[in-house]
């Protein structure tokens, strides 16, 4: 294993699970005010509890992405010990932060020319990304090439599936997601929206429910007409502080599929600005996106 994985905090795998795969992480930062954040710091957790209860209170967070100092700042340690590097990254369709660890990683390589960088975009967010990550992780500690996980990354991350729901509209239509007709509707209707990432990495509105049950079931469904060999699978679910209804999802994945590997997290608090309270993403590997 003469290679290292880098990826970054939007991957919202679990503290345990980063230990385990000796993962590094590249933190994005959100800020409410003054107060900037770390969406990851090593062996501290985020308490996401109160970062979910100030967005339900009405603060508004921003975000930011990686910078090119913190890219470097992690690199050049593991290339002095003759490492080579894979970044498994956040969907270039929406954060920048793949295009400036790319950039770094093209000027790294005139430094370290014995050294092998390279960038994959996953053109996937949270535990989709994740899902990625873990089972190039997986694939490293089998004894695997870097250059057979990065061919097994970009053969595999169109068949990533991701589908997801929101609680709240409003948080949709701050990012620009959905107008704001549609979110007062939507609203006063109880409407809520079944999204998905596309293969350009955006996030796409493929449907409308009545209720949260229903939005919770759609996601269910759809894994039923894309999914390949469920039962098999390690399905991931994430979500923004509501872990009854991502248990309400794995309850049914079990029941209607035969699903019984589940890893279950929040969403971080970078893809949480955007995405509010209430969010559950479902991820699992399937016929297409």
């Amino acid at each position: 294993m003469n290679f290292e994985i880098i990826t970054d905090s939007s991957c919202n795998l679990t503290n345990s699970v980063i230990k385990e795969l000796g993962l590094h992480i590249l933190s994005l930062t959100y800020q409410f005010g003054d107060e900037v954040y770390k969406t990851f710091d090593k062996d501290k957790e985020n308490d996401l509890k109160v970062f979910y209860s100030r967005l339900r209170n009405g603060e508004t967070a921003t975000t930011s992405l990686v910078t090119y100092e913190s890219v470097e700042e992690l690199s050049v340690p593991l290339l002095e010990e003759g490492k080579d590097l894979l970044y498994i990254g956040f969907s270039s369709g929406l954060s920048g932060t793949y295009n400036v660890t790319a950039l770094a990683f093209r000027d790294l390589r005139e430094k370290y020319p014995d050294r092998k960088l390279i960038a994959i975009d996953t053109l996937a967010a949270s535990l989709g990304e994740g899902l990625l990550v873990y089972k190039a992780a997986k694939m490293r500690l089998d004894g695997k090439s870097i250059e057979e996980c990065a061919d097994f990354l970009e053969k595999t991350k169109l068949h990533l599936c991701h589908w997801f729901t929101v609680n709240d509209l409003y948080f949709l239509k701050k990012g620009g997601r959905v107008s704001a007709s549609t979110a007062l509707l939507g609203t006063l209707l109880n409407i809520k929206p079944v999204m998905h990432m596309d293969n350009d990495g955006h996030l796409i509105l493929k449907g409308k429910v009545r209720g949260r049950k229903a939005s919770l079931d759609a996601l269910v469904n759809k894994a039923g007409e894309l999914g390949i060999d469920l039962a098999s699978q390690t399905v991931f679910i994430s979500h923004g502080d509501c872990v009854e209804d991502a248990e309400y999802v794995r309850d049914q994945m079990k029941e209607k599929y035969g699903v019984s590997d589940f890893l279950i997290n929040y969403v971080d608090c970078v893809i949480g600005a955007h995405s509010g309270p209430g969010t559950v993403a479902l991820f699992f590997m399937g016929k297409e996106r």
